[in-house]
């Protein structure tokens, strides 16, 4: 994959929700690849955060921002003239959809809209990739997964925002991005869609394996809501080297791989929440767990799973870390984090990830 990623270096890269978990990650990946990496989001919303302890901040340019306020999210596009943008940036939890929906949907549809307005606006823009979900399919309960061209829907106020950012940005694809049409746009747009990722430095509000860290360290057993739900997990590089191999593609071929695209783990790695906390605690050395009353929470699917076929056969991409490995890589983290410098531990990771 290294070599795959020379077209990066060197290049303005735009990255909304840098100081995330994942857009952390993939602005220190970026940075590693040489090459410029702006970035505009929210500060980061959790104490401690994976962004401000790593001090990749003194290695990019740093916007804060709301991407619900198009006249700054065009301003500092205006401004930075990116070449390639990676949009992360989004209330990213079910739990929180249901707490505050308008802000959900503002922030992950209306805020969707914005960046890909922004993106026609910029003539220096190219290349585009759009982050959503594995939860912007209409889940049906299906043991099988769901593939790129099956119906887009969402029970919950997030699922459902995630969706209709993918409507929006199909209407952009076709609209104005359409790959017919490239000699005048110039511009190749793709959506990804990733499982249920973890790694070391989430520290999100219900999230399993970040509440595990939490219990761990406090002494507490770990609570679960709903420990049969089956879930794609993935350790964080794995979709990230999916979006970084996807828009490394479309500069070399911006007709051929524009459109949606599932990055997934294998079917062996679709193990169920309590199957995980219990690989989790193996590794973590320590933990416990309780049962929650399952009908104090709101609904959230039970099973859901994506179908990986696009990305392996067209794009290349394929998963390298099992499930064994991805808990393994994510307990390590956690247990060198408070005595190792985190960046050199991220970069570390990165390095390990490409040498498979």
């Amino acid at each position: 994959m290294a070599n795959h990623l020379e077209s990066f270096k060197g290049k303005r890269v735009l990255v909304t929700g840098h100081t995330g978990f994942k857009g952390t990650w993939l602005s220190i990946w970026l940075r590693q690849l040489g090459a410029d990496v702006i970035g505009l989001s929210l500060d980061p919303k959790e104490k401690p955060n994976l962004y401000d302890l790593s001090g990749i901040a003194s290695d990019i340019k740093d916007h804060r921002g709301d991407i619900r306020d198009k006249e700054q999210v065009f301003q500092i596009f205006q401004e930075e003239q990116p070449e390639i943008v990676f949009h992360l940036a989004a209330q990213a939890l079910v739990i929180d959809g249901y707490s505050d929906p308008l802000y959900t949907f503002e922030t992950n549809t209306l805020g969707t809209a914005h960046v890909l307005e922004a993106i026609r606006q910029t003539d220096s823009v190219h290349t585009g990739v759009i982050i959503t979900t594995d939860k912007v399919y209409e889940n049906q309960e299906w043991t099988w997964g769901y593939r790129e061209n099956d119906p887009l829907g969402g029970y919950d106020p997030y699922s459902a925002s995630k969706g209709a950012a993918e409507i929006v940005a199909g209407s952009y694809l076709r609209s104005f991005f359409n790959p017919d049409e490239y000699d005048q746009h110039k511009k190749a747009i793709a959506t990804a869609r990733a499982g249920n990722v973890i790694g070391g430095g989430d520290w999100s509000a219900n999230r399993i394996v970040p509440d595990c860290i939490r219990a761990f360290e406090k002494g507490e057993a770990v609570h679960l809501r709903n420990p049969g739900s089956t879930r794609p997990w993935q350790h964080v590089l794995e979709p990230l080297g999916g979006y970084l191999r996807l828009a490394s593609s479309m500069m070399v071929q911006p007709t051929t791989f524009c459109g949606a695209w599932n990055f997934g783990p294998d079917h062996s790695s679709i193990k169920n929440v309590g199957q995980l906390v219990h690989e989790l605690i193996r590794h973590m050395g320590k933990g416990n767990i309780t049962q929650a009353n399952q009908a104090a929470g709101p609904h959230e699917a039970k099973v859901l799973s994506l179908d990986i076929s696009k990305a392996l056969f067209r794009l290349g991409w394929q998963p390298r870390l099992d499930f064994e490995t991805t808990i393994a890589w994510t307990a390590d983290w956690y247990k060198s984090y408070q005595s190792t410098d985190i960046k050199k531990l991220c970069e570390q990771q990165i390095n390990a990830y490409n040498s498979i």
